[in-house]
């Protein structure tokens, strides 16, 4: 099923591309078994965004209760400052507000200032800073929510 164009639901057979997204994009990224269990998960919701049979991005939304977790979102370098993004946010806010959500979290790289500013765009606030959260290289997490989904 396709949220908002370009935008669909991961499947089974996606797992390998997205698994080779990770690698790319992060220095600390999900093992390919990670994601594969990640879609038995009642909690996590996979978006993927696809081009022309080719993965460019994807994203994870995790939901307890009211509240939900932005826990990955990537997007193939080459392909980056395209919207695509910003599809996968409005993807994840919108499955959200179906789901009675209403506030999302996340952390981000304290020198992610692109995605920084993307969060911020979507109401989402800096609240807090995690010491050390990432390694290699060691770097701070900011935390931010938008606690009005």
């Amino acid at each position: 099923m396709e949220l908002i164009r370009g935008i669909r639901s991961m499947k089974d057979q996606d797992v390998e591309q997205v698994a080779e997204l990770e690698r790319i994009c992060f220095s600390e990224s999900w093992p390919e078994h990670m994601i594969r269990s990640g879609l038995d998960s009642s909690l996590d919701t996979y978006f993927i965004y696809e081009d022309h049979g080719q993965i460019l991005g994807y994203a994870v939304l995790r939901i307890l209760a009211d509240e939900g977790e932005i826990q990955r979102i990537a997007v193939l370098p080459l392909y980056r400052g395209l919207g695509i993004g910003r599809k996968l946010m409005d993807a994840m806010t919108c499955f959200s507000r179906l789901k009675g959500v209403r506030a999302i979290a996340l952390e981000v790289r304290e020198s992610n200032q692109g995605a920084r500013s993307l969060y911020r765009s979507y109401g989402f606030e800096e609240e807090a800073v995690r010491k050390e959260y990432y390694h290699n290289p060691t770097e701070d997490a900011v935390i931010m929510w938008n606690r009005n989904i």
